[in-house]
């Protein structure tokens, strides 16, 4: 939900709150995202729709739109702690990619960090550069020395 809500919405409703508003959204009928799974269990997932689902992406001065292409946004991983370290993040970011593809997306775009030193997985929730580069995504702007926006070309 951080990108689907100001700040202030964010924290005034974190935990339970956020956990609902996700709900929401699913039982409208909306996808938010995809899901993997192992042996039937889930065990990660990416958050991804087009770029207007998310309008913090509109307020930010580092992410903002590089142009009027339409495109699908990739905003949030998480990755259950035994599955961490695995090699699920590529499959499930092409996973993503495939799903928007068939949703109509002709440009996928995520906002990774590009860490310079190790990070808590806490801080990488919007994913690795290291992992969209192995998913065949390519950098194509870069505002800030750590977030670059990368894009895949469907």
């Amino acid at each position: 939900m951080w990108w689907r809500l100001t700040r202030s919405q964010f924290n005034r409703q974190t935990g339970e709150g956020n956990k609902k508003a996700l709900k929401k959204i699913v039982d409208s009928g909306e996808i938010p995202g995809i899901i993997a799974y192992s042996n039937g269990q889930p065990v990660a997932w990416c958050s991804v729709a087009p770029r207007e689902s998310y309008p913090s992406l509109e307020r930010s001065r580092v992410l903002k739109r590089i142009d009027d292409e339409p495109v699908w946004s990739v905003v949030c991983f998480f990755v259950a702690k035994p599955f961490r370290g695995k090699g699920i993040m590529v499959p499930l970011l092409m996973g993503a990619t495939e799903y928007a593809k068939k949703h109509g997306a002709r440009i996928v775009e995520g906002y990774p960090i590009d860490p310079k030193k190790p990070m808590a997985a806490a801080f990488l929730f919007t994913g690795v550069a290291s992992v969209f580069r192995k998913a065949k995504f390519v950098e194509v702007m870069r505002r800030s020395e750590t977030r670059p926006i990368m894009r895949y070309f469907v």
